[in-house]
């Protein structure tokens, strides 16, 4: 099946995967930290598990990094 993952086409040769098969095939660092937006809504993660992934799927990989605050604290903002 053909497939959009962040932005990229790409070829899954088995079908009928789910979200978490397809995070294990990419082999996606710290997936259990990963958020999954599927065909541009925001999946639950309570859903990976299920999702079924289809031919014309896109599929985007985010990671929300914290940080930053005590750089504002010195800036004053």
């Amino acid at each position: 099946m053909k497939i959009k993952i962040n932005g990229e086409k790409k070829v899954i040769e088995k079908e009928g995967i789910t979200i978490t098969e397809l995070l294990a095939i990419e082999k996606v660092d710290m997936p259990e930290t990963v958020s999954v937006e599927y065909n541009s809504e925001m999946l639950d993660r309570d859903k990976f598990d299920t999702q079924k992934v289809s031919d014309g799927d896109e599929i985007e990989f985010l990671y929300f990094m914290g940080g930053g605050q005590h750089l504002y604290a010195k800036l004053g903002v």
